[in-house]
């Protein structure tokens, strides 16, 4: 649900749907009640344009802001895939997580430096212009942008995770301990208590009559406590991975099917047999394509009895085939990108391989114990198994214990892979 913008820096920039709505917003505050109180006596023409002129200045700041981001990570080989600019802000879409505390910090860093940066050249330029008696929009504007730049890089500073200030602190505490996921751990805490903190702040505006301001620090508080969670999933399931090839958790004694055969009897031989939901289909050795559910329930029933499942499948050009060498990290997010579930792994147009998302789920799990350990220390009112430890897992997102086989955790009530 977004608009390609452009490139730069190599970087696609992307807006959101939700922007338009926001710049609408802002440019009717600052056009009906901001400017109109801090400049009476100019026209209604004049203060929609100071409105329009002040709400362009913003988004280009925070585009800015996550340019510096992105220019720090290039700078060191980090990929970004894009950057999207969205109803609270913009955010730099990495493919893959810093790998030093260092580059954390020096990202993070450079996001609010930039905005602070901005504030005291448009401050400077307004304090000239000011002093020269310019025309009051130039000034008007030139004060605002000055006063949001600052305040986009204190709010940054916060110490919640995902903010550049939550980052910060999380590298801080990664560089200190040398251990990533106990610091994205704390990170994710402290974050959460924060997200809580606003949206009481937020209610309480509501409750004594400030219903914008109310709602939009509810907003926030809301976007950090579910940021913090998924970049604490997202941390765990990296680091569970990191070093990974797929041909280290690939099946490869993979179950095909031959083209000839009916859409019927795959149905009645593969899908309601085995539990995967795609077989390769190879004739000779050689991999024509891939039949998913997908392809059997595209064919109407009358016809699944006459049709083959060469003529149902997706063809082998349009499957995804990688190498052995990709990392499961990789594959993962291939699959996300892709909205696939199995990944053919060939060699010279041969199968010999596949990895699905269940691989990539049962070696997440498998690696829990070793990665969780550093936050899965035990904690008052948490239950700690006594049991052998294959037959308790950990929790992805707040690392508590429970037996195999639970579907939700029963202390944080996070649903687990399966």
């Amino acid at each position: 649900m977004s608009i390609r913008l452009g490139r730069i820096m190599g970087i696609p920039v992307r807006i959101h749907y939700t922007l338009w709505l926001v710049f609408a917003f802002i440019s009717w505050f600052l056009a009906s009640i901001y400017m109109p109180h801090q400049y009476p006596g100019l026209s209604v023409a004049t203060y929609w344009t100071i409105g329009i002129i002040s709400a362009v200045t913003l988004f280009v700041s925070v585009l800015i802001h996550e340019l510096s981001h992105s220019y720090v990570a290039k700078k060191n080989d980090l990929p970004i895939a894009r950057i999207t600019l969205f109803f609270l802000g913009g955010v730099s879409e990495m493919t893959q997580e810093p790998q030093d505390a260092g580059l954390e910090i020096r990202m993070a860093a450079a996001g609010p430096l930039m905005s602070f940066l901005i504030a005291g050249i448009m401050g400077g330029l307004w304090y000239f212009m000011n002093l020269d008696k310019a025309p009051i929009p130039i000034v008007a504007t030139l004060a605002y942008a000055a006063l949001i730049n600052s305040a986009l890089g204190l709010f940054n500073l916060l110490p919640a995770f995902p903010l550049d200030g939550g980052r910060v602190f999380r590298g801080s505490l990664w560089k200190r301990s040398g251990n990533l996921i106990s610091a994205t751990g704390t990170a994710t805490k402290v974050s959460e208590a924060l997200a809580l903190l606003m949206m009481f702040g937020g209610v309480a505006f509501i409750f004594f009559g400030d219903f914008l301001n109310g709602i939009w620090i509810v907003l926030v508080g809301l976007f950090i406590k579910s940021g913090a969670e998924t970049s604490l999933r997202q941390t765990l399931v990296g680091e569970a991975l990191s070093g990974v090839a797929v041909s280290e958790i690939m099946t490869r004694n993979v179950l095909t099917v031959p083209p000839d055969i009916t859409v019927q009897d795959s149905i009645a031989n593969y899908f309601l047999v085995h539990p995967h939901d795609g077989y390769p289909v190879l004739r000779n050795g050689r991999i024509l394509g891939l039949i998913t559910l997908q392809c059997v329930r595209s064919v109407p029933a009358d016809q699944r009895s006459t049709k083959t499942v060469e003529q149902a499948m997706v063809p082998g050009y349009q499957t995804m085939m990688i190498e052995t060498s990709m990392t499961a990290l990789d594959a993962m997010q291939l699959m996300g990108s892709r909205k696939i579930g199995t990944l053919l792994i060939a060699q010279d147009g041969r199968l010999i391989g596949i990895v699905t998302q269940g691989d990539l789920m049962k070696a997440i799990q498998t690696r829990q114990d070793r990665n969780l350990e550093a936050i899965n220390q035990p904690k008052p009112g948490v239950w700690v198994s006594s049991t052998p430890a294959g037959s308790v897992r950990y929790c992805v997102q707040c690392g508590g214990q429970f037996p195999i086989g639970t579907i939700v955790c029963p202390h944080c009530n996070a649903k687990q892979p399966q």
